[in-house]
């Protein structure tokens, strides 16, 4: 089920939003300030977030920005204003669409389902030498490629594509694996230390960028 983070002031578009998606499939969390939002988003892993323009202390263009400088997740902007700069600077802080209040609940879905494709479908990914590339399945670092078995690939792929957030090794299993899995989590952290040795013999640090959150998962730095 993709989590979804709904940053807004307004209590009732909060529970309005929640109210349209959960029946939807997707798990809604919520937050009233950019700076509650930060800690969550920092802490938990989400798939996209919802993120109001116009609130008090700290706005949505703040929070896109900071959010920017540690993890890709999806950022969809929703304001009141519809002037054409407001698009171009959300655009410019981070944002990967832009919605003006009030909206129509399916174009909002629209929206949604088409930033999510666009994340997911992330097809080559290159971070200092290291070479993902889900076209032609394979994995290099530098000259040399290393083998991965299919789900070794997959988890790899999703921790590069989104740097700097935590996924619990539930998270894992229920991306990897699938829901209906009864994958335990020590299969996560076996995939976990194979993809690290793998690596460490292909010449690449890996354990300067795969880190184990003690007690929760992964992430990648």
């Amino acid at each position: 089920m993709m989590k979804i983070l709904i940053v807004d002031d307004e209590i009732r578009m909060q529970q309005l939003i929640t109210l349209f998606l959960e029946p939807k499939g997707y798990l809604c969390h919520t937050s009233s300030t950019g700076s509650e939002a930060l800690e969550l988003i920092e802490s938990q892993s989400f798939d996209l977030i919802l993120l109001d323009i116009m609130m008090p202390e700290m706005d949505g263009w703040e929070v896109a920005k900071q959010v920017r400088e540690f993890s890709s997740i999806p950022i969809i902007m929703l304001t009141a204003r519809d002037q054409s700069t407001d698009v171009v600077k959300g655009l410019k802080v981070g944002a990967d669409d832009y919605i003006t209040k009030p909206f129509d609940e399916d174009v909002l879905l629209a929206r949604i389902e088409a930033v999510l494709r666009r994340a997911l479908h992330v097809e080559k990914v290159e971070f200092n030498g290291l070479v993902w590339d889900a076209k032609h399945h394979e994995f290099f670092y530098k000259d040399n490629k290393i083998s991965l078995t299919p789900k070794e690939f997959d988890m790899i792929g999703l921790l590069i594509k989104h740097p700097k957030t935590v996924f619990s090794r539930e998270k894992l299993i229920e991306t990897i694996w699938g829901l209906d899995s009864d994958t335990e989590d020590r299969t996560v952290d076996s995939h976990v230390r194979n993809i690290r040795e793998k690596c460490r013999k292909a010449g690449f640090p890996i354990s300067d960028h795969l880190k184990t959150i003690w007690g929760v998962g992964y992430k990648w730095e």
